[in-house]
């Protein structure tokens, strides 16, 4: 509770004058205390406009978490650059993921096996300068975490220190169990993948569903339990039946991403040009296209070209003049 204080006799005189705009609040136990000024004015509306950041809380484990127990769904969207690594703290993405996706649809691979660390370190970099609220995950790449802990953690490090990413994404399940524990242990943050391995792509003859079965569904629910004793912080789930992603979900604390797990997961993931729809390859079943970035692009060089073909851009409101007199006198001058 508070309540109007006696203000000093020069501020009372003035009062009286009606000379003193102030109006003078203290504690109700503290009657004798100094008289303070507050501005009765509310504050003006912060106008924003089309292109401005909305201000927002950096996203931490313990907001993921928190987000989870409140069943408010996680948001997560890779990126690989820049531009992509900003869309993703603009737009209000909660998790940035390098992924090493990168490799098929940025630089051209056939697998994200061909992906060498130091090309995901740049890639790191470039989407980190952008993607500065949502929580910075990415995937370490194949080989780089499968020679033991010390050398995952050798490679992690670099990823923290040359990459600037806060956490690390590594695919399997009790097989690198204890790199989980040794990374989450020095204080590297651990994101799990299970299901569909898209690293083991070759050893399981494709990208296929996994866990149809009662025997595969269980061998993948060991795997999450398994990265969640370890300390992973969550836990992809990919290409596995709804119900399957439900349930691993229900009996995990830790978040669960699904990428083709069904919508009862603690959020989705997609990858950038799956989404946008600039991808040329396969379409998963599991995919949505959220735009035509790809139409757009096609319009937009086509139209491009055909206007420098036919000499109509640039236009005058695209070019530069020249006063005529300076003109003149370059034009008839000696060169």
């Amino acid at each position: 509770m508070i309540r109007l204080a006696s203000c000093s006799n020069s501020a009372a005189a003035s009062i009286a004058a009606g000379k003193c705009k102030r109006t003078c609040f203290a504690p109700a136990m503290r009657p004798n205390m100094a008289c303070r000024s507050m501005s009765v004015r509310p504050e003006d509306a912060k106008k924003t406009k089309e292109g401005d950041v909305i201000p927002r809380r950096k996203v931490t484990i313990q907001r993921l978490k928190q987000m989870k127990e409140a069943e408010t769904p996680i948001a997560m969207l890779t990126a690989y650059d820049y531009p992509t690594g900003r869309a993703c703290e603009e737009y209000g993405v909660d998790i940035t993921l390098v992924g090493d996706s990168l490799a098929q649809v940025c630089l051209g691979y056939d697998s994200t096996t061909r992906l060498t660390l130091n090309e995901m370190l740049y890639h790191c970099r470039a989407v980190g300068r952008g993607s500065k609220n949502p929580f910075l995950v990415a995937d370490m790449p194949f080989g780089s975490y499968h020679a033991g802990p010390e050398d995952t953690i050798r490679n992690a490090v670099r990823m923290v220190q040359e990459g600037g990413v806060e956490g690390v994404k590594l695919e399997g399940g009790e097989e690198i169990q204890e790199s989980v524990r040794r990374l989450t242990g020095i204080g590297i943050p651990v994101m799990g993948h299970v299901g569909l391995l898209p690293q083991r792509h070759t050893a399981s003859s494709g990208y296929r569903v996994q866990g149809k079965d009662a025997s595969s569904a269980s061998t993948i629910l060991r795997a999450a339990r398994a990265l969640e004793d370890a300390g992973a912080f969550a836990v992809v789930l990919e290409a596995v039946p709804s119900k399957l992603g439900e349930y691993i979900t229900a009996n995990l604390r830790i978040p669960t991403i699904g990428i083709g797990a069904g919508s009862a997961t603690s959020g989705q993931v997609l990858v950038w040009d799956d989404m946008v729809g600039t991808w040329s390859g396969h379409k998963a079943k599991f995919v949505r296209r959220f735009a035509d970035a790809k139409g757009e692009h096609r319009r937009g060089v086509l139209d491009y070209v055909a206007a420098v073909k036919q000499r109509t851009f640039p236009d005058e409101s695209e070019s530069y003049a020249m006063d005529g007199e300076q003109w003149e006198r370059f034009s008839s001058g000696p060169k």
